[in-house]
């Protein structure tokens, strides 16, 4: 499958029409229709951190989305351009197993981690100097038509 790539402007009301692109991409990848609820909110989640991130610091940058598929996996990576070292907008780690069970503070970039974590079968979260990437994944059990 070719990457498809997606930006849009950081105004929540775009995160659905990001919700229901990555949701029609997904199917068309070998998703299985079980798992389209789980990318749907994950995909939403870091839209949203990303969204709100932007607003804060640099609300006239796009949000940016790649999907793509290999290898009967479905990917997509959500990067926003706020540095991740900046205290107010970058997440540091994903959250482990051990925080699962005993839950979270108040802190919702954390809580939203937690969803993505739970929602996706593979997460990966880099901050770099140019921004925050959480990239997800889930099995396709088809070859990609795209």
């Amino acid at each position: 499958m070719s990457t498809v790539e997606l930006s849009f402007s950081a105004l929540p009301v775009h995160v659905r029409t990001a919700r229901l692109i990555v949701t029609a991409v997904a199917r068309r990848s070998g998703v299985a229709e079980s798992l389209l609820d789980e990318v749907r909110l994950a995909v939403g989640e870091a839209c949203s951190r990303a969204v709100e991130t932007h607003r804060r610091h640099c609300p006239d940058e796009p949000v940016r989305l790649e999907l793509s598929g290999a290898d009967r996996r479905f990917e997509v990576t959500v990067s926003d351009t706020v540095p991740g070292d900046d205290p107010a907008g970058g997440l540091p780690t994903a959250p482990d197993a051990a925080e699962f069970e005993y839950g979270f503070g108040e802190d919702a970039a954390e809580l939203g981690l937690a969803v993505i974590a739970g929602l996706a079968d593979d997460v990966e979260i880099a901050a770099t100097p140019k921004g925050v990437q959480i990239r997800m994944s889930w099995p396709a059990e088809a070859e990609a038509t795209i």
